[in-house]
């Protein structure tokens, strides 16, 4: 077996944590590879030896930003990831410090269940390009008031918004910005797209849940500055007034290992603070 060990060395003690892993990795008889700046440190083998069809797992250690960065930032590698969590709120990234090992046993022992996400992908009409995992936000950028933008779905005309901008997130997402807006939780292995309004004018603007195949095309229609597009917080673009942004199913899907030892309810009920029935 092949994992690829991805480390947020600006983490606190992220680097001992790490080390950790891969030894433990190593002593089950795993070949561990990484990026090739921190091979030496960790001692593992770096990850331009290796052919990435060939690696089996990607063990994420950091937070929901750190497995949003893999997937952008190696988004050839069509490979399952496992995420432990040294931040603070991680839906994605769950298992927890006090969890490593016996999680990581479960993984080697095959007590986990991967699940395909749905992903975005954008495009703009000067032929940007993007995708994301989490949501893509159309946002008024320098503007210093509330923008119009249109949204018309499959070609029919659904709403104006008059807003701060749109959060257009997948179920993955729903528990990141679009929440914060206002947006429902979706459970993450629904094939659906949601369009939360940021801070509309009109408080009869709700969020919308859509089917997973409908396109979205969205128009920025007022006459100020360019407005700002950015996919997972990460890749960043201007449309500018008239013009139309695309947002469609992506045909690829995005893979997450799920442990049988921890289920999705119960992150949320942690991460989320819930209390239960109050007495």
């Amino acid at each position: 077996m092949i994992i690829a060990l991805f480390a947020n060395q600006s983490k606190q003690h992220c680097h001992s944590f790490a080390l950790g892993v891969a030894n433990f990795l190593k002593e089950q008889g795993v070949t561990v590879v990484t990026e090739d700046k921190d091979a030496k440190s960790l001692g593992v083998n770096p990850l331009s030896d290796f052919l990435h069809h060939k690696i089996d797992f990607i063990i994420s250690m950091g937070g929901d930003g750190t497995i949003l960065r893999l997937a952008h930032k190696y988004c050839d590698l069509d490979i399952p990831i496992l995420g432990i969590n040294l931040g603070h709120l991680g839906f994605m990234a769950d298992v927890p410090l006090s969890d490593i090992y016996p999680s990581l046993q479960d993984l080697l022992n095959g007590a986990y269940k991967i699940h395909e996400r749905l992903i975005l992908n954008g495009e703009s009409p000067r032929g940007d390009r993007c995708f994301a995992v989490n949501d893509i936000v159309i946002h008024r950028g320098k503007n210093p008031s509330l923008v119009e933008i249109a949204i018309h779905v499959d070609g029919l005309y659904l709403n104006t918004f008059e807003a701060d901008g749109v959060i257009i997130s997948t179920p993955n997402g729903s528990t990141a910005y679009s929440l914060a807006a206002g947006g429902p939780i979706l459970s993450p292995d629904l094939q659906a797209i949601v369009i939360t309004p940021i801070s509309p004018h009109t408080i009869s603007n709700r969020p919308i849940v859509l089917m997973p195949n409908q396109e979205i095309q969205i128009q920025y229609s007022s006459d100020y500055e360019p407005i700002e597009i950015r996919a997972d917080g990460l890749e960043s673009f201007e449309l500018k007034t008239g013009e139309v942004f695309k947002i469609a199913r992506a045909p690829r899907t995005f893979k997450l290992v799920s442990l049988f030892r921890r289920d999705y309810f119960s992150t949320l009920r942690t991460k989320l603070g819930w209390a239960g029935k109050l007495r």
